[in-house]
């Protein structure tokens, strides 16, 4: 006989269990992603990582039969040289747009960290350990007022962000006085960036630094109670909330985390050219998001990776550099990278349809 159920009873859903993607615990309901669901998520997200790695092969391989000059240790170096920059403002990037957000300050906002380290190494005076550490946790703040306006006061990221992005803008003419700040009294600080650390290899430190922040972050993404916070509030923020998450506040360390990447980057970009540019930043951030999309992370939150993200900035710094070669116009190679993110943006909305 099948039992009767008072009016006001719940009543058991009848779909399987799952498992709450912040907790961790099992849950019952409509929004709980099944095994199923996260097993295809998971594949789809690798096969998009293998079709980024086999597009980096094949415009490598085009641009290494479409010139002589391409396809040297000397090229490739410069490559993987020309990618730290961007790779290192995309790893912080691919958090916050894992979580669903954006953030366009990113460029100008390595710009102001630039003329920051110049102001703490140069006009300060400090040693140069202090003032790198300083321009580092000067990035983490501008990325913590981002997400205190964006958690807190609940400004919509563009909004928040391209405020921001202004105020670094300014901040950065203001303190420099339009001027750049040269590091010609401190040689040790552009031999971060341009030194050999390898006896007899050239092999610029530069890209050394990014490798190690590329594995400290792909820990901190797959390892910690804040990578998989970052993945669940992208993938439903509200069901993470209910979940008893404070998601305002892993947003604010979200943001701050992508802020110590800025900072980091303004200290490899100034160490490149051996002075801090106040006017470098613009056009940065465009490429470090393409970066991100590019290398399978979703617009919409929920996924992402820091290989994919790697991937991406070495497919836009090949471009770039093959582009550049071949002596196609500045105009032309924007309008391909355009082409590009476009292709990668719809490819994410055909697996997200198959999905």
């Amino acid at each position: 006989m099948t039992p009767m159920h008072e009016p006001g009873a719940r009543q058991p859903h009848p779909r399987g269990t799952g498992r709450n993607p912040a907790t961790g615990t099992s849950g019952t309901g409509p929004d709980q992603p099944t095994v199923t669901t996260r097993v295809k998520s998971g594949e789809a997200g690798t096969l998009q990582r293998l079709l980024a790695f086999a597009s980096l092969i094949v415009i490598y391989a085009f641009f290494s039969f479409a010139s002589p000059f391409f396809f040297t240790y000397g090229n490739f170096t410069a490559i993987l040289f020309s990618t730290v920059v961007i790779g290192t403002l995309a790893i912080g990037t691919t958090f916050v747009i894992i979580t669903g957000g954006i953030d366009l300050s990113i460029g100008t906002g390595m710009a102001l960290c630039a003329v920051m380290s110049g102001v703490f190494i140069v006009n300060m005076d400090l040693p140069l350990v202090v003032g790198l550490v300083a321009t580092v946790l000067f990035g983490g703040l501008m990325g913590l007022v981002n997400g205190i306006n964006i958690a807190i006061l609940k400004i919509p990221p563009f909004i928040a962000t391209l405020a921001m992005m202004l105020v670094a803008e300014g901040l950065a003419l203001v303190l420099s006085n339009s001027a750049p700040i040269y590091f010609s009294d401190d040689p040790s600080y552009t031999k971060i960036s341009t030194g050999n650390i390898i006896p007899g290899v050239e092999f610029p430190n530069a890209v050394l630094v990014l490798i190690v922040v590329a594995v400290i972050a792909g820990v901190l993404l797959t390892k910690t109670v804040l990578g998989r916070y970052t993945y669940s509030i992208g993938s439903n923020e509200e069901a993470t909330a209910l979940s008893g998450i404070d998601v305002r506040k892993w947003k604010i360390a979200i943001y701050a985390l992508a802020g110590l990447f800025i900072g980091l980057a303004g200290i490899m970009i100034s160490a490149r050219l051996g002075s801090a540019q106040p006017a470098t930043g613009m056009g940065y951030e465009l490429q470090a998001i393409a970066a991100v999309v590019i290398g399978g992370t979703s617009l919409s939150g929920g996924k992402g990776s820091i290989v994919g993200t790697l991937i991406g900035a070495l497919i836009i710094s090949t471009l770039n550099n093959g582009l550049q070669i071949m002596s196609i116009p500045q105009e032309w190679q924007n309008v391909i990278l355009g082409c590009v993110i476009l292709v990668a943006v719809y490819t994410d909305i055909l697996r997200k349809k198959e999905a």
